[in-house]
């Protein structure tokens, strides 16, 4: 029989359980009732079972972060020494570490969780847990390597341990890790072995087809990072095939897909975020390919399921998955002539990065760039070089590096700044392109194109061109090749070769309106004007000038409502906070409407 003693507390916390589940919870009075418990000097087991419930309400239901943290290094300092107390032990340790984090302190949370997970090797689900949490840390802090060695631990452990499904989890994050590193000789033969596992499943096919969609991203995204979007078609079409199989209503939940084994209960994130994520990687595909009125009607769909989920539960990753698709359709924006709508949406964007100064940190080189890709098409020509400037001192990214210098060469071949050209062509040369993206390299065969034009050297020209239409058409790269026809069509009409330039444009007109690529269409028009006039054909001749006409008015209406527009402004920002308030993002629907 309970003493007097344990009675109370006992009672104290059947009494804090009752008002925590009441409805609606009594909060205030459940946290008395277990502050109330070490009054009686309860045995070490409930001390520190009441300080980790006490700093988990803490954290979910007050502003107390303080006492949250206090409670929670007591749970984890008590339970340590405690045998046979696995769930408060390393739910402490998890919780408390994940704290630290918030908080900027991962020099704390780093070693709580190297120690849990040693004390935890005999618990599968708790083992692997905590090891995808350091992981997770390293990968933030950008130590890739540690962060890849820790889960090919967890790799190997999972095997041991007879937690399949856990062990191709950890075989796909670190796939996806060495993918973020760039590591593209390490990716092949570990996706391979991922591929061949998910294919040979003989577990649930709810896990198969989970692991399927994680296993299809990766491979999406090495395609797109690799610029190469014809070859990644098929995989583009599975995955959206496996995204519509799991977001059927007949589908169990995500705790269901982890099905009996204690240490298979992960997931890489939910189905509903999965679904976000398919439509972002179209969108990815869509701008590259240059099929703008696709982009633009995924982006669509994925920033209202994304507003969806915001109400119900606002996780980080839904910002960033928000902020990369304003980064893709600003782009496509500026392609189809829409400039206004650009700079409305790169200042939600901005925006973004104020409610969170995290994303700041990881995407301020994006947004000088799309800053810099505004100004170049506002013919701000400064402010377009201090844009690429400030995207290549504050980035780490090779792909991106070489994409703010095939931008800035264009900037200084408009300005005929020949100096600052010839110190830039090094980095952009195609033949030693410290790149793996096959986009990239026939963009860096265009530009010498471009310049040899701007020079006179049409022959050289034509021959840098018909490299980038090589290698465009190879990977149905449209705008490339719409713009590569384009100008061989401008250098055949310099050469006086009326048939030749006749055969480049009118293909590249065709493809720019597919696209649609206003800028194309403008100088399409405008030699397709001179050609007709040559030719001695009037009526075709007016037709180019009117087409002409509309687009150029087209682009200057809109050109006078960006310039007035006090967005504008952030074409000044390159470094601290920006040059004014930028305002909260409007939701979704406000934006459509």
């Amino acid at each position: 029989m309970a003493s007097s003693q344990d009675a109370w507390y006992l009672s104290l916390l059947g009494l804090a359980e009752n008002f925590r589940t009441s409805s609606p919870p009594n909060i205030k009075l459940c946290i008395q009732c277990l502050q109330a418990v070490f009054n009686f000097k309860p045995p070490p087991r409930v001390e520190a079972r009441t300080h980790l419930q006490l700093g988990n309400i803490l954290l979910t239901h007050t502003k107390n972060i303080d006492l949250a943290r206090t409670h929670l290094e007591q749970a984890w300092l008590l339970s340590q020494v405690i045998n046979a107390f696995d769930d408060v032990k390393f739910e402490a340790a998890s919780v408390l570490a994940e704290l630290y984090e918030q908080q900027a302190q991962s020099s704390l949370s780093k070693p709580i969780l190297r120690k849990a997970i040693e004390l935890s090797q005999h618990s599968v689900y708790w083992h692997c847990r905590l090891i995808f949490q350091l992981a997770q840390i390293h990968a933030s802090e950008r130590d890739y390597e540690l962060a890849s060695s820790l889960l090919g631990v967890g790799v190997d452990y999972a095997h041991i341990s007879n937690a399949a499904y856990t062990r191709v989890l950890f075989l796909l994050s670190r796939g996806m890790l060495l993918l973020i590193d760039k590591k593209f000789q390490e990716v092949h033969p570990l996706l391979n072995q991922a591929g061949h596992l998910v294919d040979g499943w003989q577990g649930s096919q709810y896990q198969k087809e989970y692991l399927k969609v994680f296993f299809l991203v990766l491979q999406v995204c090495h395609y797109l990072m690799a610029g190469q979007v014809k070859s990644v078609k098929p995989c583009l079409k599975q995955l959206q095939q496996s995204i519509q199989t799991i977001m059927q209503p007949s589908w169990p939940t995500d705790e269901s897909v982890s099905g009996p084994n204690v240490g298979d209960m992960f997931i890489w994130m939910p189905k509903e975020h999965l679904y976000v994520l398919v439509y972002l990687v179209t969108v990815m595909h869509s701008m590259q390919a240059g099929y703008m009125d696709k982009a633009q009607k995924y982006t669509d769909k994925a920033l209202m399921q994304i507003e969806k989920l915001k109400i119900v539960d606002n996780r980080p990753i839904l910002s960033v998955f928000q902020l990369m698709l304003l980064e893709h359709i600003i782009m496509c924006r500026l392609v189809m002539g829409n400039k206004s709508l650009a700079l409305s949406e790169i200042s939600q964007a901005c925006g973004l990065c104020q409610q969170q100064p995290r994303l700041l940190v990881t995407h301020q080189p994006q947004l000088h760039t799309l800053l810099g890709l505004y100004a170049m098409s506002m013919n701000c020509m400064e402010a377009a070089e201090a844009q690429f400037t400030a995207a290549l001192r504050t980035s780490q990214e090779r792909e991106l590096w070489t994409f703010a210098n095939l931008n800035l060469a264009i900037v200084y071949l408009r300005a005929k700044r020949e100096q600052e050209l010839a110190a830039l062509l090094d980095r952009i040369d195609p033949n030693t392109l410290p790149s793996h993206s096959h986009s990239l390299r026939a963009a860096a065969f265009y530009v010498q194109g471009l310049q040899s034009f701007f020079q006179a050297r049409y022959n050289e020209a034509k021959r840098y061109l018909r490299e980038t239409l090589k290698m465009a058409n190879a990977e149905d790269l449209n705008r490339l090749t719409s713009c590569s026809l384009v100008l061989l069509g401008h250098i055949f009409l310099s050469l006086g070769n009326s048939r030749e330039s006749m055969n480049m444009v009118t293909p590249a007109m065709q493809l720019a309106s597919k696209i649609p690529d206003v800028h194309v269409q403008l100088w399409a028009s405008a030699i397709l004007k001179d050609l007709y006039r040559m030719c001695g054909d009037p009526v075709r001749e007016n037709e180019a000038f009117q087409m002409h006409c509309n687009f150029s008015q087209m682009l200057l209406k809109d050109h006078f409502q960006a310039s007035q527009m006090p967005e504008h402004n952030l074409t000044n920002w390159t470094d601290g906070s920006f040059p004014m308030l930028v305002g909260n993002p409007p939701s979704t629907s406000d934006t459509l409407l």
